[in-house]
């Protein structure tokens, strides 16, 4: 990796360690494939945090192992609770309210991590931890999570810089009681709060107002937390929660694919004129990076949802022409980018300027990406244009985000290829990326750092 970006946080499970770049090479032909997607991250973080803050023992499987959820168990083995791993399964026994120990944690740039874990550290029994973050993550203000702590009790310090990290949090301090939030800037913030409520003294009475940034993803922590045994009621607006101090009780659970990861395969049938199974994606899901398999059919393409998976197939070339708020799916916007120089007309990408303050500010990354390319593309203050072009080679950054890095690959399979610096930022969701790639026929040369 170039000058060191992001070394603070790589862990054990960092795919391509000393890889400087990686070129990939244009396919030629269509991608015909079966294949499995590695387990969701987002449901992975959860289902592993709640099992460790629940009374019992859990078994978790599908679990992905990738650098956000390494973060994770490392950060719950330090406060007590005991996790043992076997590839994708996880034996997980909780510490409920207790906390056994105190000290530093970690959570490296795993959003989810830095966002959930405070609520329990705050709610559960006394002790202090000092919890720090990497360069990246501790650059992201969290002061709606912070705020909503402090305004139901909790103690947070931050010494550097307000409302960032490092933080250093006080246990047996949120008592929980009427809160209020706004959703605009990230349902992680609202999660937070929902997860760790069930372990406050009186429960969270929670207000949400100005609609929230991908509701789904609260839809997903309700989800868990009532699988976990916790008693929570919400509005179907999600402006109102009521969470009861009940805590959490052990409960086994398969955690399923990740419909984020997905969407560059799904891509890839679309821009190759292929077809691709996904054999553990199945269409029940709260993931709303699913939806993008509905976008896919406004291009052009064919979804068959079966009870157990989905087939993408395309043999037109993709239809261009139309605009598409991607607030509800805004992980996929990057997707849809990388497609869009093939359809046959504009594609425009709305209601996502939040993702400007995610791993990168992720519309000026594409947008300098695709100029580097040869392709036309305007940037607006919530998403951008992209028109149809040839994509030419080119030698890219990454950014330190794994959105990117995955979307500019489905990008140079189609096009001309491209070279990615720092293609070790994919560990963060799935540090197989390239080794999917490849056993698609996609030829990818490393080469290591200096």
């Amino acid at each position: 990796m170039s000058d060191d970006a992001h070394e603070d946080s790589l862990t054990p499970w960092t795919s391509l360690v000393g890889v400087d770049a990686i070129r990939v090479a244009p396919l030629g032909r269509p991608v015909i494939a079966e294949m499995a997607i590695p387990g969701s991250k987002s449901v992975s973080n959860r289902a592993l945090i709640l099992a460790a803050m629940a009374e019992g023992t859990t078994e978790l499987t599908g679990l992905l192992r990738s650098d956000d959820t390494y973060w994770c168990t490392d950060a719950l083995g330090r406060l007590g609770a005991d996790i043992a791993l076997d590839g994708m399964r996880a034996r997980v026994t909780g510490i409920g309210r207790r906390r056994p120990r105190s000290g530093p944690l970690h959570v490296g740039s795993a959003g989810t991590l830095a966002r959930f874990l405070p609520p329990f550290l705050a709610a559960g029994d006394a002790g202090s931890w000092r919890v720090t973050a990497s360069r990246q993550m501790s650059k992201r203000p969290v002061a709606a999570l912070f705020e909503a702590l402090r305004a139901g009790g909790a103690r947070i310090e931050c010494p550097d810089v307000a409302n960032c990290y490092p933080a250093v949090i006080a246990g047996d301090t949120f008592a929980g009681g009427r809160l209020a939030m706004s959703g605009k800037v990230s349902s992680q913030f609202i999660s937070g709060v929902l997860l760790g409520a069930a372990q406050s003294r009186n429960g969270v009475d929670l207000a949400v107002d100005g609609g929230i940034v991908q509701g789904d993803y609260v839809r997903i922590t309700l989800d868990a937390m009532r699988h976990f045994g916790a008693t929570v009621d919400a509005d179907d607006a999600l402006t109102r929660f009521r969470v009861a101090p009940t805590g959490y009780r052990a409960r086994d659970l398969a955690i399923e694919a990740d419909a984020s990861t997905a969407t560059y395969f799904a891509a890839l049938a679309a821009v190759t004129r292929g077809r691709v199974t996904l054999t553990n994606l199945p269409p029940v899901t709260r993931q709303p990076d699913y939806g993008f398999l509905a976008i896919l059919e406004r291009l052009g393409c064919r979804v068959e949802r079966r009870a157990d998976r989905t087939i993408i197939a395309c043999d037109q070339k993709l239809k261009g022409g139309l605009s598409v708020d991607m607030r509800p799916l805004s992980d996929a916007t990057l997707t849809l980018a990388a497609l869009a120089p093939f359809a046959d007309a504009p594609i425009t990408m709305t209601g996502v300027a939040h993702i400007r303050h995610h791993e990168s500010d992720r519309l000026a990354a594409m947008s300098a990406s695709l100029a580097k390319l040869g392709i036309r593309c305007e940037e607006h203050a919530d998403g951008l244009t992209v028109h149809p072009g040839t994509p030419r080679f080119a030698v890219l950054d990454t950014f330190e985000d794994h959105r990117v890095a995955m979307s500019l690959a489905v990008l140079g399979v189609a096009g001309s290829g491209v070279e990615l610096k720092d293609p070790a930022c994919v560990s963060k969701t799935c540090p197989t990326f390239f080794e999917l790639l490849s056993g698609l026929g996609v030829a990818t040369e490393l080469r290591a750092k200096k």
